[in-house]
């Protein structure tokens, strides 16, 4: 960048945007958030292969949420999550 190219007066003050989030980012906070579903184990293990790769992202914060949602699935699919009491079943 030149000198002709940087921001001058009042723009040079405003930050930019941050970078739009990426679908995997969104998906990983949204479901870092998610505490109880009923899904069919199938759906689990797809899910885990599908955050699987924001586990390299350059984003430490969603490397972080990517994990913590993977281990979450991932014990799921073990049987080792956490379960729900459904009332008559036991």
């Amino acid at each position: 960048m030149t000198d002709s190219q940087l921001p001058r007066g009042i723009t040079a003050l405003i930050p930019s945007a941050p970078a739009p989030a990426t679908p995997g980012q969104r998906a990983a906070s949204q479901l870092l958030h998610l505490r109880t579903a009923e899904v069919p184990l199938p759906l689990l293990a797809a899910a885990a292969e599908l955050i699987a790769p924001q586990l390299e992202s350059t984003d430490p914060v969603t490397r972080e949420a990517a994990a913590d949602v993977r281990a979450r699935l991932l014990a799921a699919l073990d049987g080792t999550g956490p379960r729900t009491a459904r009332p008559g079943v036991d």
